[in-house]
């Protein structure tokens, strides 16, 4: 049985509020965030599936842990305007962990969505990172093509963050999986908010296994769905991003989706 714990600390690492136990812990924390406060989410089962729920505004996050310790920085300001801002707002808060049941790991369901997604190396995947985002702005951050939001008929704060690539045309995007999946059917929500944004006519996937995949898109508000089948795949990659010939320099992604167990 899997030890995990929930724990908010300051910016000192000074211990707000904790609760562990066996298989589950449930957090009410009665008290407001603060600039610099973390939410540690810890177990002593390492590389299995757990069902995070990091605030009581996010859908749960079905995610493999690879690390005793997820540190989740709570957002604020500029950082926080990608977020509902109902999220870590007011002074009651509920937080939960527990283990995955077997059916959830089993599921044929989106790979890809992790809604507590950060920068840098988490060991909570999936995990998604790029080689641009405009601006460094958390509305363009590449965590945002994996939070489970699809408005895509605008641009800017929630609910219509998206990954900016700031005009690069080199630019790329890597999700990884953390350990192997199959899947059949990949998903790109791109963003819509026409006549402002550009889009992309066609884009390149690279797989864990050397393999590539050259798909076509066209100007739409709706998802670009294709039907590829991997299996065994540690990560992918979305490069080789063509522009369509358009006045505008700003395509994005509003969301990426892979289908499978």
């Amino acid at each position: 049985m899997a030890k995990v714990s929930i724990t908010i600390k300051d910016e000192n690492g000074a211990v707000k509020s904790s609760v562990c136990g066996e298989e589950r812990a449930v957090l009410l924390y009665e008290g407001a965030y603060c600039e610099g406060d973390t939410i540690t989410f810890t177990t002593d089962a390492v590389n299995q599936h757990y069902v995070v729920r990091v605030d009581d505004t996010m859908d749960e996050a079905l995610v493999y842990i690879t690390k005793p310790e997820v540190v989740y920085g709570i957002p604020f300001d500029e950082k926080k305007v990608s977020y509902n801002p109902k999220s870590f707002a007011g002074e009651k808060h509920y937080l939960t962990m527990r283990t995955a049941e077997a059916y959830e790991t089993a599921a044929y369901r989106n790979l890809a969505k992790n809604v507590m997604d950060q920068h840098g190396d988490p060991g909570c995947y999936p995990h998604v990172y790029a080689n641009v985002e405009t601006r460094g702005e958390a509305v363009f951050a590449a965590r945002n093509a994996i939070d489970g939001v699809v408005s895509n008929e605008s641009h800017g704060e929630w609910p219509y963050e998206s990954w900016g690539i700031n005009r690069q045309d080199d630019a790329e995007m890597t999700l990884e999986f953390g350990r192997p999946v199959d899947f059949d059917r990949i998903v790109l929500v791109t963003r819509a908010d026409f006549p402002h944004d550009n889009w992309w006519v066609k884009a390149t996937f690279t797989f864990s296994d050397g393999t590539t995949e050259v798909v076509d898109m066209e100007k739409s508000v709706k998802p670009h769905e294709f039907r590829i089948e991997k299996k065994g795949i540690t990560w992918m990659k979305l490069s080789n991003l063509i522009k369509a010939d358009d006045p505008s320099p700003f395509p994005a992604l509003t969301q990426i989706e892979v289908y499978g167990k």
